[in-house]
């Protein structure tokens, strides 16, 4: 991988971190989206429990941490470090994947030779 390249991702992946740790803590706490329609319609009573609402990091908060704005950042931090761990996994593995096969054990072709 070319310097230029880790720089870059080094660089974004801290990028990312500090806006996780930092801003997302002040992020409105109202709800929008389909909570906000649910509401506004009549029909956000009929909500179900996810299965992973007893997740750690369920909610946008970290299980545990008491502080609001730190949980929600911590949380943010969680989601950036899973994600960039299943980025890079998935690129390993198609390099992995699209890597040309030995051709040690073909006999070396002499372009020269006629």
């Amino acid at each position: 991988m070319k310097a230029n390249t880790k720089l870059f991702l080094v660089a974004g992946l801290l990028l990312a971190l500090a806006l996780a740790l930092f801003i997302s803590p002040f992020a409105d706490r109202d709800p929008d989206g389909l909570s906000k329609v649910a509401e506004d319609k009549g029909f956000a009573s009929t909500e179900r429990q996810h299965d992973l609402a007893d997740s750690p990091v369920a909610g946008y908060e970290v299980k545990g941490v008491d502080d609001d704005r730190l949980s929600t950042g911590a949380a943010g931090v969680i989601g950036v470090l899973v994600t960039f761990g299943l980025g890079v996994g998935a690129f390993a593995l198609l390099r992995t994947l699209r890597r040309e096969p030995d051709t040690q054990d073909e006999p070396a072709v002499d372009a020269r030779a006629g």
